[in-house]
């Protein structure tokens, strides 16, 4: 799936893993978070961090008619307060994709795969 744009300069056509990549490198630049998690991959209750070229996998963007809805499936910092930590993510995650794409985004829902100690 994709995004559609026209513009006065022309037609623009932004593919999900796109807008899944730039989420997800906007995710992990926030404070609490370890990293981002695969949506489907949990072996023994242990979640596995995603590196930089597979944050799509860790990002599920839908789209319902004109409106643009986003998972995240991510990681926290062990002793971060999760909700302080899942809000910032969700404004971080649509003030980004606004600027940089100029796309409005509905909901920013965050699913927390797992608490780690961050290595620092």
């Amino acid at each position: 799936m994709s995004i559609e744009l026209n513009t006065n300069d022309g037609h623009v056509t932004i593919t999900n893993e796109v807008i899944s990549t730039i989420a997800g490198g906007a995710a992990v630049e926030c404070y609490g978070i370890v990293g981002m998690a695969s949506k489907s991959q949990i072996r023994d209750g242990i979640a596995e961090i995603l590196r930089k070229e597979n944050f799509s996998k860790g990002v599920v963007v839908r789209q319902e008619e004109n409106h643009l809805h986003i998972d995240m499936y991510i990681i926290v910092s062990y002793g971060t307060k999760i909700s302080e930590v899942a809000h910032n993510v969700q404004s971080q995650v649509k003030y980004t994709l606004n600027k940089s794409l100029g796309l409005s985004i509905d909901s920013v829902n965050i699913y927390i795969q797992g608490v780690r100690v961050a290595k620092e």
